[in-house]
């Protein structure tokens, strides 16, 4: 089990296990009184050392037990009040007030002292010990190796937690009878007298304080190890999770180990401890480590290179140059500069090769889409997109669905568009809307997206083209670290990609109607020509001949078989004006679609007017024969269905488009519906020609509005 399900585990049981009112509520009286108290005798202990007279001043003036006095009591004290039973949170107050002893007992100690007290002056140096102690034990003995889940990393830890407290138990009690100091080796004007001191032991004193210090300062250094430890064994939720309080005690470690003249860098970073570790367990997924440690990694990097190359050609151009000091400086700033891009690009990289792995920035990720994107058709780019946006994100699994059902996740509209091939389809017509699914859809799936994936969807300049399913962050540090930003960067190309894979498909099932259509019709015509038309005049020959032979010998049968000829005649007549009709309506030849439209609009049901906008002759035969259906099948389905009292018909003509807008004032479309044969005519005659069909209800009524490029 990892850190972070161990994290999981525990803030249940410790939830459970402190569920009840008084309990906590005594939980968090105490934590804030003792934070209170904390910081009022850091305050007033402060407040103390800097009145105190200079000689008498302690050096340095801020230690890390100042920031420990005032920022881990209330930051334990905030944790115990979400969390009462943590005991990290409890270490935390009684680390802090132990400090806070340390700061207040010195300060008193020197204000004696300066006063001529100094025997008084050596029992609160034995308070402040204490106090050191308390904190010391709390705060970096026992801290480090139970952050961030409350917990040691392992019963193997357990001697690492007692080998330090007893080794700080055992220096503070060496420094409680520590024998008189040299009054030369004595930082204060007089020697303030240890009423406890073991003058026995003096030759062993400084041995023994050498021996107990490595022994602290390697436990120390072992409860920041592990935190690495933690961090390698973790998932990429549980490293991230880690990561803060890792960063903090480093950086602690480091400047305290580093002496006395550090102290005030080890100060800063010890006040950010206890805020790493509040992040660490209660909110750590809002916070980007990941930049933090880059940054930090790329500035330590540049400073150490910089200055190594500075002092290296400073130290070379001094022996080549000697007497020449200000070459010497000069060229060690010019080449320091000359070398500092560089030596950024390259520390740059290679922190983020660490976090990110070769493909997780999202420069780099955008790169790689925008090659595949290019290089490939779109059923095979969907593909080549799907696997390099898995491996930016160091998922375990990815999915993308384009133009399925996909349920909510894709979103509804008022109004449905079509570009090429048309969408899902409404319809005015009463049908129900069986989804807003559009086509039969594709699915690329790579690896495994688990039970319960990350949902994203695809959307198209407004219009949902898909969804993507995402997975669990894989076995990769700080996997998930840029995930916000690595998904806003592979959203835009998959919802191309996924919107040219449906212009695709449209295409081809265009073509496909197109294709039907057209046997479609030649085989109507076939039927229409052999069957009626063709059996018709077979009739008429056989009249004709017959007519003809018995005109001499029997003229009135000639006349009967004639007045059958002609009837026969205008029966084959009405047929060829059918046939035509549904080629090519008539009218349009005859009125031009303005005048056809108009006559459509007399027909009998609500008033209908139409306007026409431009010039609207010399129009492509096939856009005349569209634009006359698409208004047909408008004008029928706002008389049949829509319970209409008023109709308008816009014909506008752009430069390079024939605009068709047909608006009723009726009850409009309905909440559910399906794919209606009217409206999926309209639209498909409109995507034959390369055009978009747009049905919507805006605001009352239903709005066909149709483009047909020219």
């Amino acid at each position: 089990m990892d850190s972070g399900t161990r994290h999981g585990a525990d803030t249940g049981r410790r939830a459970r296990a402190g569920s009840g009112a008084p309990a906590g509520r005594r939980a968090r009286v105490v934590s804030g009184v003792l934070a209170a108290l904390a910081v009022t005798l850091t305050v007033a202990g402060s407040a103390l050392q800097l009145s105190a007279p200079g000689a008498w001043a302690p050096w340095p003036p801020f230690v890390p037990d100042h920031a420990a006095g005032l920022a881990f009591p209330v930051t334990g004290a905030f944790l115990i009040r979400h969390r009462p039973r943590l005991r990290m949170a409890w270490l935390m107050c009684a680390g802090g007030l132990g400090s806070a002893v340390n700061i207040v007992a010195t300060g008193l100690q020197v204000a004696l002292a300066a006063a001529g007290h100094l025997d008084g002056a050596g029992w609160l140096r034995i308070v402040a010990v204490a106090g050191w102690v308390a904190g010391a034990c709390a705060l970096s003995s026992l801290l480090p190796l139970l952050s961030p889940d409350d917990r040691l990393p392992s019963r193997r830890w357990l001697p690492v937690a007692v080998v330090g407290v007893a080794a700080t138990v055992l220096e503070g009690l060496r420094n409680v009878v520590r024998p008189a100091p040299a009054a030369a080796a004595y930082r204060y004007p007089e020697v303030i007298p240890n009423p406890l001191a073991v003058e026995a032991l003096a030759p062993y004193n400084d041995g023994v304080r050498a021996v107990l210090t490595l022994v602290v300062n390697a436990c120390v250094v072992l409860g920041m190890l592990s935190l690495l430890v933690r961090m390698r064994r973790a998932a990429p939720a549980g490293r991230r999770q880690i990561a803060w309080p890792l960063s903090a005690f480093a950086g602690y470690t480091v400047f305290l180990l580093l002496g006395q003249d550090y102290w005030a860098l080890a100060t800063v970073w010890a006040a950010l401890v206890p805020v790493a570790i509040a992040f660490a367990v209660l909110r750590y997924r809002l916070y980007g480590i990941d930049t933090v440690i880059s940054r930090t990694l790329v500035a330590t990097g540049l400073l150490a290179a910089v200055g190594a190359v500075y002092f290296g050609v400073s130290a070379v151009a001094g022996l080549l140059l000697s007497g020449y000091d200000q070459l010497a400086g000069l060229a060690a700033t010019l080449a320091a500069g000359a070398l500092f891009q560089p030596l950024r690009a390259r520390l740059r990289r290679m922190t983020d090769v660490m976090l990110y792995g070769r493909h997780g920035r999202p420069e780099e990720l955008a790169r790689r889409l925008t090659v595949e994107v290019g290089a490939r058709e779109p059923a095979n780019a969907l593909a080549a997109v799907t696997s390099v946006v898995r491996d930016g994100l160091g998922v375990t699994g990815i999915v993308v669905e384009v133009g399925q059902d996909n349920g909510p996740a894709t979103g509804t509209g008022t109004g449905t568009a079509a570009g090429p091939g048309g969408g899902s389809d409404g319809g005015s017509d009463g049908e129900p809307d069986g989804g807003s699914g559009r086509g039969p859809g594709m699915r690329v799936e790579l690896g495994s997206a688990g039970a319960a994936p990350r949902v994203v969807p695809l959307v198209w300049h407004g219009e949902p083209v898909g969804r993507v399913l995402i997975g669990p962050p894989g076995p990769r540090r700080f996997s998930a670290a840029y995930t916000e930003r690595l998904i806003g960067v592979a959203v835009p190309f998959l919802a191309d990609v996924a919107h040219a894979v449906l212009l695709a498909a449209d295409l081809q099932r265009s073509r496909e109607r197109i294709l039907t259509a057209r046997e479609e019709e030649r085989r109507r015509l076939r039927r229409d020509l052999h069957d009626g038309l063709g059996m018709a005049l077979a009739n008429m020959a056989m009249s004709l001949t017959m007519a003809r032979l018995s005109l001499r010998e029997a003229p009135n049968a000639a006349d009967a078989l004639l007045l059958d000829l002609r009837t026969g005649m205008d029966s084959v007549s009405q047929e060829v004006r059918e046939l035509v009709y549904g080629l090519r309506p008539p009218t349009l030849d005859d009125l031009g679609l303005a005048g056809a439209v108009r006559a459509l609009a007399a027909e009998p049901g609500p008033p209908v007017t139409v306007e026409a906008e431009g010039e609207l002759t010399g129009l492509p035969a096939a856009v005349e024969v569209a634009a006359y259906r698409i208004v047909q099948e408008a004008l029928t389905n706002a008389r049949k269905h829509a319970a209409a009292g008023r109709v308008e018909v816009t014909l506008t003509r752009a430069p390079r488009a024939l605009v068709v807008r047909v608006r009723d004032d009726g009850r409009g479309l309905p909440e559910r519906r399906r794919s209606g044969v009217g409206f999926a005519s309209m639209r498909e005659r409109a995507a034959e020609l390369g055009g978009t069909c747009l049905i919507s209800s805006p605001g009352t009524g239903t709005q066909v509005e149709a483009m047909l490029p020219l």
